[in-house]
């Protein structure tokens, strides 16, 4: 064989070694990033140590800000669990998609209702599925699962694009917890226990007397009053006697698999299941959206962090969120992902500052700022955590203070994962150019507060001005008066005799005076009159993109408007129905315990 034959049989294995390698490399170096998305539940902005808290420590969290971009002034699109929520997976205002309230019940109650999340609605989950993403949801979801009949999931998040569900469909409530007392409609509840116990008592006395002849009573009467004495006790001890069992549950994508849930081992199963999920996904793309349940009440007693605090149970719950936070963080940089994973650390709301008991405080701390959860447009209960984390792109170190939103995730998700399909109306805009500092400014000149359906209050950023304007057009009245909340409710409320209507409006500008404890009048700020125009303008063209609206008597005042999509947070579609019970096991017998559950 000839020299020149034998080198072309030399190079046949190094081409072949080249092209494999080539292979294996392309699809790396075009491989879209991956998304791990942390949302932690009723955190104040100001329990974390890189937003200026000095005696909680959180570590973890702290690392993550420093390796990434951290955002000053990221606002929740509502200071509540549900609405958040919504617009958070859906880019758009709850209301859009019929998740804001018009009355008392603000949240879903009941896993056994049929309100939710609507099926026409478009998450980032499953826009992400579309693009070819492995999606998974580990933790709460909160946002519905039936609407006909148990079994419909209709609003379950395998409905809403993730492949993958693991965790609390409804919430941690302290209903879960002997001792705790209910967070449902606890007024409700006294009232129908004590017309049973009335019409048991009256019951018996008329019996006594017609069997010792005092009084013939009429055996239709007893037979009614029997019958009204049952349906009492059955429409008040089946659904809120039995609230454990009925929304206290685990499920796994479809299945119902602990029922109810022992809480003390759920911060160990979650972390588990949003670790093997990242673990089983690792080569290829996908989408994580670890949902804790965390900081809510009631609190966990986990022995590793009890006491280990300087601020009691909830500063020990803290503390074992960042560890958590920690050990996911580890889990992404252990697998080599982290320069192609995205990590994002926030809040659904602020802290809830009424939730306390005879032992101290058991809700968050939102630092400066004024107000908590449920207390419409006070910043306190909208302004959340900000950290962004992704070593390959984003500068360590860097801070955002334009303001921003958790409805910023949807469309900075379909700008990364490139889905340039067309889309319907979105309240929310691509992070990156300012993350990047590719922007200066963000696209945020006004955001819109919601109070449920009401608009509360807005914030106008206006253009070459570092001043943020927020006008409230009406404010939660406290109680007592004075309070730094609703006290006597727990819950602030959003209309009737629960607030105050402002003429004119109460105006801020939030760079200057962040706590919003100084009012602008007049003679204080030569643009007085010049806001409160351009703000009238901002909310008319914004409610000209809401379906079907009717004419207002005053948009100023925040009045309800009607929807195209349906309200999903009637009476009719909150409370509880039988047949829409998630259920292990023949109902109303349900109960089961996950048989790999840690001990």
């Amino acid at each position: 064989m000839s020299v020149r034959g034998m080198r072309s049989l030399l190079l046949v294995p190094l081409l072949l070694v080249l092209a494999a390698g080539s292979d294996v490399a392309g699809p790396e170096v075009d491989r879209k990033p991956n998304f791990v998305l942390m949302m932690v539940d009723d955190l104040g902005i100001g329990d974390i140590g890189c937003y200026g808290n000095d005696t909680i420590r959180t570590p973890n969290i702290d690392r993550l800000a420093s390796e990434g971009v951290k955002l000053t002034q990221h606002i929740a699109a509502a200071p509540l669990c549900t609405p958040s929520r919504a617009a958070f997976m859906t880019g758009r205002y709850a209301l859009r998609s019929g998740m804001g309230s018009t009355g008392r019940v603000q949240v879903l109650l009941f896993l056994g209702g049929s309100g939710g999340l609507p099926p026409s609605e478009t998450t980032f989950a499953k826009r992400l599925q579309q693009q070819g993403y492995t999606t998974g949801l580990v933790g709460k979801w909160h946002l519905g699962v039936n609407c006909e009949h148990r079994g419909d999931h209709c609003h379950h998040p395998n409905q809403h694009g993730f492949n993958y569900f693991y965790g609390l469909p409804f919430t941690l409530f302290n209903d879960c917890v002997h001792g705790n007392g209910s967070d449902v409609l606890a007024d409700l509840q006294h009232t129908l226990q004590n017309l049973t116990l009335l019409l048991g008592v009256g019951l018996a006395t008329l019996v006594c007397v017609h069997m010792f002849g005092l009084l013939e009573v009429n055996l239709r009467l007893l037979v009614a009053l029997i019958l009204l004495s049952v349906i009492a006790a059955a429409v008040w001890y089946l659904p809120f006697k039995l609230l454990p069992t009925w929304n206290c549950i685990i499920m796994r994508n479809q299945d119902v698999i602990e029922q109810p849930m022992r809480v003390e081992t759920v911060p160990q199963r979650l972390l588990g299941e949003a670790q093997n999920f990242i673990k089983r996904n690792a080569h290829h793309p996908f989408l994580l959206f670890f949902s804790l349940v965390h900081v809510h009440t009631p609190l966990f007693k986990t022995p590793g962090f009890a006491g280990r605090s300087r601020h009691g149970p909830y500063g020990d719950n803290l503390e074992e969120m960042d560890w958590i936070i920690g050990k996911l963080t580890e889990t992404v940089d252990s697998l080599g992902l982290a320069n192609n994973t995205l990590m994002y650390f926030t809040s659904d709301h602020g802290g809830h500052l009424e939730d306390s008991d005879a032992r101290g405080q058991k809700g968050g701390w939102n630092g400066i700022y004024k107000g908590g959860k449920a207390m419409g447009g006070w910043e306190g209960g909208i302004r959340v955590p900000g950290i962004f984390r992704w070593p390959s792109r984003l500068t360590p170190g860097k801070v955002v203070d334009e303001p921003t939103s958790l409805m910023d995730l949807y469309p900075t998700l379909k700008y990364l994962a490139k889905d340039t399909e067309p889309d319907r109306h979105l309240d929310g805009y691509n992070l990156m150019p300012l993350m990047e500092g590719k922007a200066e400014r963000s696209e945020h000149e006004f955001m819109f507060h919601y109070c449920g359906v009401y608009l509360n209050a807005v914030r106008w950023h206006p253009p070459g001005s570092d001043s943020v304007f927020k006008v409230h057009f009406f404010t939660p009245n406290f109680s007592p008066p004075g309070a730094g909340g609703c006290y006597n409710t727990k819950v602030c409320l959003c209309h009737g005799e629960h607030v105050t209507h402002h003429n004119p409006p109460l105006l801020y500008d939030l760079f200057y005076d962040p706590s919003e404890s100084r009012p602008l009048t007049s003679d204080t700020e030569p643009r007085y009159s010049e806001i409160l125009e351009r703000v009238a303008k901002a909310v008319e063209s914004h409610q000209s993109t809401l379906a079907d609206k009717r004419s207002s008597d005053n948009h100023s005042q925040g009045n309800a408007h009607e929807h195209s999509v349906s309200s999903q947070m009637t009476w009719d579609k909150i409370l509880w129905r039988p047949w829409l019970q998630p259920c292990c096991g023949t109902f109303p017998f349900c109960g089961c315990k996950e048989e790999t559950a840690h001990s």
